[in-house]
Formats: structure tokens, sequence, C-alpha cells
């Protein structure tokens, strides 16, 4: 598995793989008219105007990960569920670290997400709720460095 910048070619194959890693995490945390929002082409709009923030995971050819950056702070970082556990997301948030990442936040309840960067030695400084998907959301707000 490698790790590269993204580029707009990569946009259609990392939108299908944010909603795929969408659903999976976020199933039971969300209801589904929440989840049905989140499409590849809600995703597709959004990376078209961010690919250049962007990490792709490369299993061969294939793109199986991402991650987006906004200056400092992880925006978002999504592994297809088939790809889980191969060392992807540890490799696109090593790379997010190098270039100077120190922050980002995390649906309080998605436990698996959080003990992936707990491991990875990223600490919770706050917790709160804000507004999300139409609904108030419980977040955790995890720092590094």
């Amino acid at each position: 598995m490698i790790v590269r910048p993204a580029g707009p070619a990569d946009v259609p194959a990392l939108a299908a793989v944010a909603e795929r890693s969408y659903r999976a995490a976020f199933a039971g945390i969300l209801e589904e008219d929440a989840l049905a929002g989140r499409s590849a082409a809600f995703f597709a709009e959004r990376f078209a105007a961010s690919w250049e923030r962007m990490l792709v995971a490369l299993s061969g050819e294939t793109p199986v990960g991402l991650l987006l950056m906004t200056d400092r702070h992880i925006d978002m970082l999504f592994m297809d569920p088939g790809a889980g556990g191969r060392g992807g997301g540890a490799l696109l948030l090593r790379e997010a670290e190098a270039r100077g990442a120190t922050s980002l936040e995390c649906f309080r309840d998605n436990h698996g997400a959080r003990r992936f960067y707990e491991r990875h030695g990223w600490r919770v400084t706050r917790g709160y709720a804000r507004e999300f998907a139409g609904r108030d959301r419980s977040f955790v707000f995890y720092e590094k460095g």
C-alpha cells in the first residue's frame, strides 16, 4: 500500500470510497436519511473543489482510502471497508502528520476511529455537541503535537 497526493482523476473513485466508508462507519450513529445525504455524488462535488488538499491510499493502482486536510486540521480520513486493517489508514495519518496535521474531530460514538487515533498517539482535548445533518451530535476533538 502506498500514499500519494490526490489528483482530479481520482475524484470519482475517492467519492465512491467515501460513500462506502461513511455508510459503514456511521450506520450505528446516524439515521438513514443522514446517511443517504452523503452519496458518491455529494462527495464528488466536495472533492472536485478540494482534491488539492487530499491524499489517496492505493492498493496496487486502486484507491482504497483518502484523507482531506485543511491547514493543520484533518477534515476526514476514510478507508474502504474492504481495505481496512492493512495499514492504509496509518499511512495516511502518518503522511498528514508529516505535513503538519495537529487536530481532528470525531463522533463521540465512533469507537473504532477513536481507538485508531488513540493508538497513534492522538489525545482527546475536549468534547462538545454541535449540529450535524439536522440534529445535535456529540463530538470529541483530538490533538497531537
